[in-house]
Formats: structure tokens, C-alpha cells, sequence
């Protein structure tokens, strides 16, 4: 009797190790394998360990140019543009105008466009006070007008034809579009004033070719 009871015993016991060591291996099969640095997991994504972060550090100014004024130069004028007259009144009624191809849309709402000047430029005093100016885009028949308005110490505007526009500044005819612009703001930058005007007329016709400027020569138009 005592030797059944004994055997009874040990099986129990047999049977409880046994169980134990099941349950321990159920529990090993289902943890997640460990994966080595870089690899997938099981489900092909990457295991879920904090990403390594790289501070970003913003210079708070550019590196001195690697180029001369001179490659800068040529390189802008690699940038194929229109050409522009920008025109004013001067406060005592003089007449100012002169060419520029530094122009460019801003904004549809408000109409804006913009253009620059050379700090040092002798109308920049005219310009900068003055409520309204006229950016009158060239057509390709007033290339020789384009050269005048560029030249220095002669009559700009002689024989030259145009009606007055807003705050006095005169609209070229002839012109391929012209904005008639409230002086609106103005831009320190470098050896420039960027300006800010915002159209409150402009005009132009459909028909009307382009005066093109490139790499220091002008042109007209050549659909591809």
C-alpha cells in the first residue's frame, strides 16, 4: 500500500515538472527574437529603439563668396530676362526714368510686382520719396529706346513719346504692358533697394514681341 502511495507521489510530481517546463517553453516561443543592430524584425519593420538625432545648427551668416563680382556677373546673366523702363515724376516735376530688367510678379492678391536699384543710383532720391512709378515692359521695336534710358549725362527723355499716368509717372508707348504702381514699400538689401509696388493699373497688347536680354545682349523672341 505504502509502495502505491509512494509510486502515486512521484508521478504527480513527474507530471508537474512536466508541466512547468511546457509552460516555460510556450513562453520562450512567443517572446520576440532579438534582432541584430540594422536588421528587420519578423514583420519587416525596424525594431523599436530610439532613433540616433543630429543637432542642426543654423550659421547666422554665409561664407565670404568663393567668386569674383565678375563670374557673379556673367553667371546672372546667364538668366535670360525682359526688359523694363521704370518711370516717375520727381516731387519738383522732373522727369526720371531709367532701365532696369531686376523686375518680377509678387503676388495676384494684392496685384504686386517687384524691382531693385542701386543704392548709389542718382534717382534713388526721386524714387524712394515719390508715391507712385510706372514699370513699362519693352517691346522688341524699342531696343535703342531701352540703350537711352541706360545711358548717362544726356536728355533721357527727349522726343520721347508717353502719356501721364498715375501720380504724374508717364506710361511709354509703344510698350509691350505697362503697370502703373503705388510706391508701396522698400527693401534695404546689399547695395540694392528692392521695391515693392502695387498695380493699380496696368495694360498691354497680346501682340506685342518681347524685348529679351541675355548674357549682356538683347533679343527677340524665337518659339521653339
Amino acid at each position: 500500500m505504502q509502495t502505491h502511495c509512494s509510486l502515486v507521489t512521484l508521478a504527480g510530481r513527474t507530471l508537474s515538472l512536466a508541466a512547468t517546463a511546457y509552460s516555460r517553453l510556450v513562453t520562450e516561443l512567443m517572446r520576440p527574437a532579438k534582432q541584430p543592430p540594422g536588421s528587420l524584425s519578423q514583420n519587416g519593420l525596424l525594431p523599436s529603439k530610439p532613433l540616433q538625432t543630429f543637432p542642426v545648427t543654423t550659421p547666422r551668416r554665409a561664407q565670404p563668396p568663393s567668386f569674383s563680382p565678375a563670374e557673379f556677373r556673367e553667371a546672372l546673366g546667364m538668366f535670360a530676362t525682359g526688359v523694363t523702363i521704370v518711370t516717375a515724376r520727381a516731387a519738383d516735376g522732373t522727369l526720371v526714368g531709367l532701365t532696369a530688367n531686376s523686375f518680377n510678379s509678387v503676388s495676384l492678391a494684392p496685384p504686386l510686382v517687384l524691382w531693385s536699384l542701386a543704392r548709389a543710383a542718382g534717382s534713388m532720391p526721386a524714387l524712394s520719396a515719390g508715391s507712385h512709378y510706372a514699370v513699362n515692359i519693352l517691346a522688341a521695336s524699342q531696343k535703342a529706346l531701352a540703350e537711352r534710358f541706360a545711358t548717362r549725362n544726356i536728355d533721357r527723355w527727349a522726343d520721347v513719346v508717353f502719356t501721364e499716368g498715375i501720380g504724374g509717372a508717364p506710361v511709354l508707348a509703344g510698350a509691350a504692358a505697362s503697370f502703373e504702381c503705388f510706391n508701396r514699400s522698400r527693401y534695404d538689401e546689399g547695395d540694392h533697394v528692392i521695391f515693392v509696388g502695387e498695380v493699380e493699373r496696368c495694360t498691354h497688347d497680346a501682340g506685342a514681341s518681347p524685348l529679351l536680354f541675355h548674357g549682356g545682349r538683347f533679343y527677340t523672341e524665337h518659339p521653339l
